[in-house]
Formats: C-alpha cells, structure tokens, sequence
C-alpha cells in the first residue's frame, strides 16, 4: 500500500524532471490495460507527495490517439492519487488569448473520432458519469490562481475542443470552432477528463497557449516548429505554476469528485463479477470496499 499522493501532473519531459522535486522514487505499475505511458515519479514538492508522469512518454513516443490513458488512471489511482493537473500545448481560437498565455479551461467539445478508449467500464460494469462540468471547480480555481503567481498571463475559462491528430486542422474546421464559442483548441485533454471523474480523482487542465490556430490572418498556419519552440519557452513557468499548486493544496475546498460513482455507478455490486472486481479494483474500491482487491 503506498501513501496517499496529493497531487499528479500530466504533462511533457519538462514536468518530468521537476525542478525542486525531492526523494524521488520512479514507480511501474502494471494495470489491466496494458503499460501507462512511462513510469511515474513520485516525490516531495512544497512539502506534498507529487508524482509526474510524462504523457507521451519521456523521449515524446506517443501520438495522442495512442496515449494509453486507462493505464495512465488506472496506474494513478493505484497509488493513491487524488488529484490530477493536465498541463498541455494548445492553439488559441481567441484574438485575446495569445501565445504564451495560460488558459485554466472549464467546458470540453469532443471531436476525437473514437479511437480513443473513452472508459474504464462495460464488459458487466455499467455507469454513467455526469460531465455538465468536466472539470473539478475547486482544483481549476487553484490552477488559475497558480498560474497567475507564475507570472503567467492567466484566462479564468474557455471551452476547449479536443481533436483527434495527429495533423493539425484546416483553416475551415478552425474558423468552425471560433463560430461554436470554442477558446482552444488541442488534443489530449479527452478522454482525461472522463477517466478521471470515472475513477473519482479530480482533474484540471492548465492549457498553455503555443499559436493562433490556423485562422489568424496575421500569423502563420500551425505547425510543430511553431508549437514545440512556444512551448519550450512556456515550461519554466509551467513549473513555477505547478509548484505554487502544490503548495497551496492545503487550502483546496471540498468538492463532489470523490464521490461521482455513487450517482453513477448501475451495476449492482452482487452483480459484478470477480474477474470486472479485479480489472476494475482501484477504481470500484470505495463503493465495493473489501469486494475490490
């Protein structure tokens, strides 16, 4: 049994090796969906137990319709987390959210194409999580207020529309998403959001803005260049931001995501077989205590 771990970051190689970061351990996890995308590292930041784990891998392997995230969530919640920050790349859809901006989103639209295993249940586990707010309300108020410590220009919401990739979008399916209301535009942030509020963690995004999309006259189409020179820029103060959260953990309100499944969850529990008991054991183990093992 390892020690309950206060926070997660979800992000590039840059939150892999977290400056600050002290006692590190590097843990595998072995789950039912195969390999989480690298092995997590777990220390001590501003006095809380943090483990980070490198979304596409540490050397950047993974295209994000590959990214295994049921093995990410499941490995996470295995080991005692309770909270997760999703920091990631995105492409402003806003004239006023410029490059190098934070964004702290607060509503999702779903354009990946279903390659992407959007669930831990099925197979004799049925539930139906509420996703009106996809994201914990307590945790996005101490990502904004984190990333406005760093020194970061910080937008307080904004839908963010996930694409499939690994391209880029056309100018036409930009422009589209401006017309919707979207603010950014990116391709990780689902089914994150899902799995999470699946195994009831909490789960922010602090999305960093790397260029205009391709619908902005005056600046050029999307490309990685583009992307991955913004971003190396953005990760200083991505870990500034990710340090003031950690060290502010202590003043997070309560909120409802530790108990999602109790309004979720359909399946009765005499129902649920030894083998979905076992596949599903970190994430049913509060509803079904000791039958979860």
């Amino acid at each position: 049994m390892h020690p309950a771990i206060d926070l997660a970051v979800l992000g590039g190689s840059g939150f892999y090796e977290m400056p600050g970061l002290l006692e590190v351990d590097e843990i595998a996890v072995d789950t039912p969906f195969g390999p989480p995308s690298d092995s997590i590292r777990v220390g001590t930041l501003e006095g809380r137990r943090v483990a980070f784990l490198a979304r596409h891998g540490r050397h950047h392997s993974l295209l994000p319709s590959e990214l295994p995230q049921r093995a990410n969530f499941w490995a996470l919640k295995s080991l005692g987390v309770t909270r997760v920050l999703g920091v990631s790349a995105v492409g402003s859809l806003r004239e006023d959210y410029r490059p190098r901006d934070f964004v702290v989103p607060d509503q999702l639209i779903d354009r990946t194409t279903g390659m992407r295993p959007p669930t831990f249940f099925g197979a004799g586990v049925v539930a139906h999580i509420g996703m009106g707010d996809p994201f914990c309300p307590a945790l996005r108020r101490l990502a904004v207020d984190a990333g406005s410590a760093a020194d970061a220009t910080t937008h307080d919401g904004g839908a963010y529309i996930v694409i499939e990739g690994p391209a880029f979008g056309t100018r036409a399916e930009s422009e589209l998403y401006r017309v919707w209301g979207a603010s950014v535009v990116g391709m990780t942030a689902l089914p994150e959001a899902k799995l999470a509020r699946e195994a009831e963690l909490c789960y922010a995004v602090i999305a960093t803005v790397t260029d205009y999309d391709s619908w902005h006259t005056g600046h050029g189409d999307v490309d990685a260049a583009t992307v991955f020179g913004v971003l190396r820029e953005n990760v200083r103060r991505g870990q500034d931001a990710v340090r003031n959260l950690a060290g502010k953990l202590g003043t997070v309100p309560a909120c409802t995501c530790a108990t999602t499944l109790d309004a979720a969850l359909v399946t009765a529990a005499a129902a649920i077989s030894d083998d979905a008991r076992q596949r599903l054991a970190p994430i049913l183990a509060r509803r079904l205590g000791g039958g979860a093992k």
